[in-house]
């Protein structure tokens, strides 16, 4: 199932909610985890949330999506 990009905007604006500063990490500990497991897709899935957290955490202007 694909994910739609304003989802995984949603899902990074969620972890960082959650986690703050430290939401890449535990976004790449979900990835870990998903990878153990074997599920490919979902490891992809985590990483194009973690890049999205990543931007938004860069970005000045704070949460924007």
């Amino acid at each position: 199932m694909a994910v739609s990009d304003w989802e995984l905007w949603a899902c990074a604006n969620e972890m960082i909610r959650q986690h703050g500063t430290d939401a890449p990490i535990q976004i790449a500990m979900k990835a870990d985890k998903l990878l153990w497991e074997g599920d490919l897709q979902g490891v992809a899935t985590w990483r194009l949330i973690i890049d999205r957290a990543n931007q938004l955490l860069a970005d000045p202007s704070g949460l924007k999506h």
